[in-house]
């Protein structure tokens, strides 16, 4: 699937799904005097969707590999913090949704290594360097693969 729109990637849409989360976990009453560790929270969460979205934005591979590594760096930041938090004793009544939260950040984590993953062996250099005689290459070569495709099945149907 090609998506067009940093709104419809899955990766996306976790880390949003993450901030909205880490938002709400930040509301409880333990942290009315951990303000400076509620603050680096949020702005860690809030960041992974940031950097998702900046570099997906910027238009070439290179820098949207640059920004993933990034926002999984602030995903393992969300994942720090909430082990501190797991230790805290003003914490002790908050394990299962600390514990869901350190799953969601995980999860958004693997998404954007196996994105990144599968972007570094591709020869696509982003849609800053998509011109006519590139989406014409492209489709010549989608053209000619399919044909191959068609004539390897009629060679087996013989």
């Amino acid at each position: 699937m090609r998506y067009t729109r940093f709104e419809e990637l899955p990766a996306w849409n976790a880390a949003i799904e993450l901030a909205v989360r880490t938002y709400t976990f930040t509301r409880e009453g333990a942290f009315e005097k951990q303000g400076t560790l509620r603050d680096q929270l949020e702005r860690a969460a809030v960041s992974v969707s940031n950097n998702i979205a900046e570099g997906f934005e910027r238009g070439t591979t290179q820098e949207l590999l640059t920004f993933l590594y990034i926002a999984r760096g602030s995903a393992g930041e969300v994942r720090s913090m909430l082990c501190l938090l797991e230790r805290l004793p003003s914490f002790g009544n908050f394990k299962s949704e600390i514990s869901n939260l350190k799953s969601l950040a995980e999860n958004t984590s693997r998404q954007l290594r196996g994105w990144a993953d599968s972007l570094q062996n591709t020869s696509i250099k982003g849609t800053r360097y998509l011109t006519d005689k590139v989406r014409k290459i492209e489709t010549a070569k989608k053209d000619r693969d399919e044909l191959l495709r068609d004539l390897q099945r009629v060679q087996a149907k013989q």
